[in-house]
């Protein structure tokens, strides 16, 4: 019975299903500036693969930095994990990739971690606003309690003397270099200029159109009293150091 229960417990709801299809949709029309979206798998919409282009006049410009956007059965009530495929030297990510950001943490208030419950995960967040954060996170990390810790130090060091200290540029620059060459692998044209960097790309084919009704009960076993946990709900709209408390 106990089996049953799990499994029940890990399915994911149709508020979930539904949510997530419409962020789906709405981001393959309105791209988010710096990033491209796809499926890991095809009609899975909970893991996401997510290419972040680094933003101009900073470190990463012109880097091209792949992760996964896992998503729980219960999303938008849980917040999804976000995981670097990329090597990424930064104080808010862990050496296995996991990224480490107050916004991707389970909503409640939690006193040791330091943070407020308003900068932790809440249902109106939304898979545009995780991906504005990690932007706005790869230029201004988070060091008051990193996910690296070396990596804060080096970074301070570079801050605090006003760049003059190379060791955290330089090896953000060879990180950058090597993901370009994987760029190319892929076929994608990085942005180099803030004017490349904040054209949408054109708008795709009717024939390459996201169906929405592919993604419904055909393809996942949804209890139908789902529908009463948030049916209204619309797209809105593993290391020993922890970042931000707690990872």
């Amino acid at each position: 019975m106990a089996l049953v229960s799990t499994r029940m417990a890990q399915q994911p709801t149709s508020s979930a299903l539904r949510a997530l299809a419409l962020e789906y949709k709405g981001i393959l029309e309105e791209p988010v500036e710096g990033f491209r979206v796809k499926l890991v798998k095809e009609e899975n919409l909970f893991e996401w693969e997510v290419a972040i282009f680094g933003p101009p006049d900073t470190l990463y410009q012109g880097g091209y930095f792949k992760a996964h956007l896992k998503f729980p059965p219960d999303y938008p009530y849980s917040p999804p994990t976000v995981r670097f495929l990329t090597k990424v030297w930064h104080p808010n990510v862990y050496e296995n990739g996991d990224l480490c950001i107050s916004i991707l943490h389970p909503p409640g208030d939690d006193p040791q971690s330091g943070e407020l419950p308003c900068e932790r995960w809440n249902p109106t967040q939304n898979v545009r606003t995780i991906l504005l954060s990690v932007i706005s996170l790869l230029n201004e990390p988070n060091t008051f309690s990193p996910a690296n810790v070396d990596a804060s130090v080096m970074y301070r060091r570079w801050r605090d003397s006003k760049g003059k200290d190379k060791e955290y540029e330089n090896i953000i620059r060879k990180q950058v270099t090597v993901s370009r060459v994987e760029a190319e692998k892929d076929g994608v044209v990085v942005p180099l200029t803030l004017e490349d960097y904040c054209v949408k790309p054109k708008e795709k084919p009717a024939s390459d159109s996201v169906d929405l009704a592919d993604f419904y009960d055909d393809d996942y076993d949804l209890d139908d009293d789902d529908d009463d946990d948030g049916s209204d709900y619309g797209a809105g709209d593993d290391g020993e150091d922890s970042g931000n408390g707690e990872s």
